[in-house]
């Protein structure tokens, strides 16, 4: 009989492959349970009956009143956290790579602060700040608010996402950018920044879900419209249909992140098929032209002929 070999684990014996088929039906049937109790709960309670589902399949008010102007709200604040936070933490990120120290300790003293408060807190900080310092109405004082306190943190953390990314590049891309004339700023737009995004996109991926569901803290403390604020309206007109209702945004949370993260996975792909090497490859009338004014490439003539 021919023994299978693995150099990244031990392949199971008999007794083992036993073992795990035994706790493989014990948590089935532990889950089959679980699943038993909480159908059977909500049917005790009658938040199974058709009547508190059906409006979300026969009544296109639902949507249309509740559910996409809240999504509306949702996205509108989500994409423009995003927009601002991105660059605002490539920013950071690149500013904790200074050479200067004073420029370093500036960026890291507001990364670390707004990275150590509560998103929620900043929320709720900002909100006091427009009602007390500028002349935004009460109605779009919430938006502002959430879209700020996601910004702070957001960028903080997105700062030390690209920080680490560009860290994470073998220290040759720097020396290989320098010996051909390379400027900092040209080595870090040119050679390093490129590099690290395709590392860092499932990191910075991860960070806009966040910002997607972190909408939901405005709804909850700020009266801000979004999708989660919407269930309370819901539930009172349409016969207390609580569970039915968050099931509802739950699943619109879901499909909503599902998108991002495709999308993400979509770009990924094509920046890793786009990428012949490893490394950054320049051409020679590249480095003539990111070249240090005056000055010449290493090993290059004095004159093109």
């Amino acid at each position: 009989m021919k023994t299978r070999t693995t150099v990244l684990y031990d392949v199971p014996g008999p007794r083992a492959r036993r073992r795990n088929l035994i706790y493989t039906a014990v948590f089935l049937l532990a889950l089959a349970a679980v699943v038993w109790w909480v159908v059977q709960s909500l049917a005790d309670k009658d938040q199974l009956a058709w009547e508190k589902w059906a409006p979300f399949f026969t009544d296109s008010r639902v949507w249309t009143t509740y559910v996409l102007p809240a999504l509306q709200n949702t996205v509108i604040a989500a994409a423009l956290a995003m927009v601002i936070a991105l660059p605002l933490g490539a920013l950071f990120g690149i500013a904790r790579l200074s050479d200067h120290a004073w420029v370093r300790a500036a960026a890291g003293t507001v990364v670390e602060f707004f990275r150590a408060i509560p998103v929620l807190i900043l929320m709720l900080f900002a909100n006091a700040a427009y009602a007390e310092f500028t002349d935004v109405s009460p109605e779009n004082r919430p938006l502002y608010a959430v879209v700020t306190g996601l910004v702070l943190y957001n960028s903080s953390v997105l700062a030390e996402v690209v920080r680490a990314g560009i860290l994470a590049l073998p220290a040759g891309q720097t020396d290989a950018a320098k010996a051909i004339g390379m400027r900092k700023g040209q080595t870090m737009a040119h050679v390093l920044l490129p590099q690290s995004v395709t590392a860092m996109l499932p990191a910075l991926v991860s960070q806009l879900v966040v910002i997607v569901k972190d909408t939901a803290l405005g709804g909850a403390m700020l009266g801000f419209s979004e999708l989660l604020a919407s269930v309370r309206p819901m539930s009172a007109n349409y016969g207390a249909n609580t569970i039915a209702s968050f099931t509802v945004v739950a699943v619109v949370f879901v499909i909503l992140n599902f998108l991002l993260t495709t999308f993400a996975s979509w770009l990924e792909a094509r920046l890793r098929r786009g990428k012949k090497t490893t490394g950054a490859v320049v051409g020679a009338d590249t480095v003539e032209e990111l070249a240090v004014p005056g000055e010449h490439p290493p090993g290059g003539d004095t004159e093109r002929t």
